[in-house]
């Protein structure tokens, strides 16, 4: 006989996994309350590292069913659903995801639509890192320093090389410029390199 699971979660403890059940249950599938696994985590937790998907997971046997309303529920991208699924198909778990139809993800059609997924999820990201070369590029260009601010002005920076020439201690010029000790201590370290060169 083969068992139906079904894995539901929201991000928030204000929001309930309540319509999710009823959604799965009204696309036909009979499932036992025993056998719903809702957790609430973050999307951006990968479902191995989900708490209730573990375990779930390990109840899962070959020849079992798992439904979930969204691919986003399983997963916190399309890279992430895509092995999740993968590693289901292995331990011989079917995986129906009511979004794309109910179908099984494991079926031909089922790995036809995860590869389109992927491979979209995939440009997307491609897509992006190239936004972002280009526009720090262009930042580059216009003459904008990019990366962390300076946590000291050049004036600053001048006292704090004439003061450690002078022997004063780390804490005391930190203190006096109001300012933390590591960043006085990176000073320095640029002042040793400058006497170095």
């Amino acid at each position: 006989m083969v068992r139906v699971f079904a894995y539901c979660r929201v991000s928030t403890f204000e929001q309930s996994t309540e319509n999710q059940v009823r959604e799965i249950r009204a696309a036909g599938f009979n499932i036992e309350s025993r056998r719903v696994v809702a957790e609430v985590v973050s999307g951006s937790v990968a479902a191995s590292r989900r708490q209730g998907f573990a375990k779930l997971h390990d109840r899962l046997e070959a020849g079992d069913v798992l439904v979930v309303t969204k691919l986003d529920r399983l997963g916190r991208n399309a890279m992430d659903v895509r092995m999740t699924v993968e590693d289901l198909q292995q331990s011989g778990v079917r995986v129906h995801c009511l979004a794309l139809g109910g179908a099984d993800l494991t079926s031909a059609a089922g790995k036809m639509t995860m590869s389109v997924l992927s491979a979209v999820a995939e440009f997307e990201r491609d897509l992006l890192l190239e936004r972002t070369a280009a526009g720090l590029a262009r930042a580059k260009d216009a003459g904008k320093t990019l990366g962390r601010p300076r946590a000291l002005s050049a004036k600053q920076e001048g006292l704090v090389r004439d003061r450690l020439v002078q022997g004063d201690a780390v804490a005391a010029i930190a203190r006096d410029l109001n300012t933390s000790r590591q960043t006085i201590m990176r000073a320095r370290k640029r002042v040793l390199a400058s006497l170095a060169s």
